[in-house]
């Protein structure tokens, strides 16, 4: 399947495609507002300052699946622009897991990490960088953002 086509709804109720929201490279990550691992929202939006003028974007998932993300897109909304002055795109709560698995989650869990390991997403936080020629690194929830491995691949990739 073509990533690039694939729906989104937008924290804003807009609809769109990750294709539209997408940058040269992407990190894509299931954030949650209520989780041990929230503070990675921090070295998120510096990689979105950082390299966002060259074709790089992050883009956050939230979802309450592992029970940590507030109720309404307007309380995440709040929550993350008012305490970590998140600017990259964000969607609508979605499934990242199970039968309802969002369609975008459908094929990022096929990659597999550094381990050789793919499959269910573990927990919040857990990063796919989709590169410009499709393809795509997993990097597992406590792996943070600015983590060499990260910063070191979005920079070949730009």
């Amino acid at each position: 399947m073509n990533l690039k086509s694939i729906e989104l709804e937008m924290l804003d109720g807009k609809k769109t495609t990750f294709g539209d929201v997408a940058g040269k490279v992407t990190l894509v990550v299931n954030v949650a507002s209520r989780c041990g691992l929230t503070p990675q929202y921090e070295a998120l939006e510096a990689l979105q300052k950082k390299y966002g003028s060259k074709g790089f974007v992050v883009v956050g998932l939230p979802s309450n699946q592992f029970f940590q993300e507030l109720s309404s897109s307007e309380d995440i909304s709040s929550y993350c622009s008012t305490t970590w002055g998140v600017t990259f795109p964000m969607t609508s709560k979605v499934k990242v897991n199970g039968r309802s698995r969002h369609e975008l989650y459908k094929e990022l869990v096929k990659a597999k990490d550094a381990s050789g390991l793919a499959g269910p997403v573990t927990w919040n936080f857990e990063k796919f960088l989709v590169l410009p020629d499709g393809t795509i690194k997993r990097f597992r929830p406590k792996t943070k953002p600015d983590s060499e491995e990260i910063v070191s691949a979005i920079e070949a990739a730009l």
